[in-house]
């Protein structure tokens, strides 16, 4: 039969000519959810990663760059000085008035061996310089990271 007996009349045994009820989100859907809100943030502090990581590259590369190209006017630099050294003795044991130069051979090496040291040090400053401001550990995404495990301790505790 299409009636309860013990329902009253004109109402209908549950699950009969009744509409469904709304079904309310199960476990199911919520962990669900939670787990996408996860992957979403941790997709979130990977891209932020990346694009700290891209930055302090960059602080690197221009704090690098002058330091190479400062190495290589040092070591001209050091063996201009080396040539200074040796005219210098050689000079030192001529007999007076035996070279005509205005400035010695020794002199010269020793002025264009100051320039190349001097261009040399002021480039290795530069990069020297530019690599402390580098600082390794991405800290926006190490601070966000911290948050995020503060704020799950707090939701969870134990």
């Amino acid at each position: 039969m299409a009636t309860d007996m013990h329902s009253p009349p004109g109402v209908s045994p549950p699950g009969v000519g009744a509409e469904p009820a709304p079904a309310e989100p199960g476990l199911a859907s919520a962990v669900k959810g939670i787990i996408d809100d996860a992957l979403a943030l941790m997709h979130q502090q990977l891209a932020m990663l990346k694009a700290e990581i891209r930055s302090d590259l960059r602080k690197v590369l221009a704090g690098v760059i002058p330091l190479a190209a400062g190495i290589t006017p040092l070591l001209l630099g050091g063996l201009m000085l080396c040539f200074t050294l040796v005219h210098l003795i050689h000079w030192a044991t001529l007999p007076a008035g035996a070279d005509p130069a205005t400035i010695p051979l020794w002199a010269s090496y020793a002025i264009v061996a100051a320039a190349f040291l001097l261009l040399g040090g002021i480039l290795l400053g530069i990069g020297i310089v530019r690599l402390k401001t580098v600082n390794p550990l991405p800290e926006q995404t190490a601070h966000a990271l911290e948050e995020n495990l503060k704020w799950l301790m707090n939701k969870n505790p134990k």
